[in-house]
């Protein structure tokens, strides 16, 4: 039975069913590049979740494309992303069971860590009418791995007191390099090695796992 005193949430595809939204949008904004570029785009965005839009615009800019990139045209890619998706993901669905089990847990200490920019998911929380659930809510340009290190600091918690819900191999890693344990949302895009403790979803969580 875990009963953490810290609890540290991804967001797309744990607190949210919002991932193919992002997916979608990233795809359709290589459309003019031709089917393989936009199958490439949608495969290593599938495959790296958790990274955040910034980097995979300089992998799809400077990789895919062969193209020399500027820190501006980042921005505007970022930006033009941003517009796409951000009013989808505010009218997401919840992942099941996940308000209710942040809402029943807001007298611990939550908080979020995502790779969507930070100012973006403060956003997305406030009109969701979350925040009030966590104690703050992180993104990047922060790492995971920073962010889990700027919880700790700020809770003074100790590492086994920690839980972090993730989707994909970066939650996965992050926690690992931060040594505090993690359980998986299950994701067909993400295999956690072996040993893994997986969900469906909160309702999964029918094991009592939290008091």
């Amino acid at each position: 039975m875990i009963n953490p005193e810290v609890v540290i949430y991804d967001f797309d595809g744990v607190i949210c069913d919002s991932v193919n939204v992002k997916t979608e949008a990233f795809v359709e904004m290589y459309k003019s590049y031709g089917p393989e570029i936009q199958t490439q785009v949608k495969e290593y965005h599938l495959l790296n979740g958790g990274i955040s839009r910034f980097e995979k615009f300089r992998y799809f800019q400077s990789v895919l494309l062969s193209k020399k990139v500027s820190e501006n045209e980042i921005i505007e890619l970022s930006d033009q992303f941003a517009a796409l998706v951000k009013e989808k993901v505010i009218a997401s669905e919840y992942i099941k069971g996940a308000y209710e089990f942040i809402k029943k847990n807001s007298y611990k200490k939550q908080f979020i860590c995502t790779g969507t920019p930070e100012t973006e998911i403060i956003e997305i929380a406030n009109r969701k009418g979350i925040s009030s659930f966590f104690q703050q809510l992180y993104g990047s340009p922060k790492t995971k791995a920073d962010i889990i290190n700027i919880i700790l600091t700020q809770t003074k918690v100790n590492r086994d007191n920690c839980i972090f819900f993730g989707d994909a191999m970066t939650d996965y890693n992050a926690a690992l390099i931060c040594e505090i344990p993690f359980i998986g949302i299950e994701n067909p895009e993400t295999a956690f090695p072996s040993g893994t403790t997986i969900i469906r979803d909160f309702e999964d969580l029918v094991l009592n796992l939290f008091i």
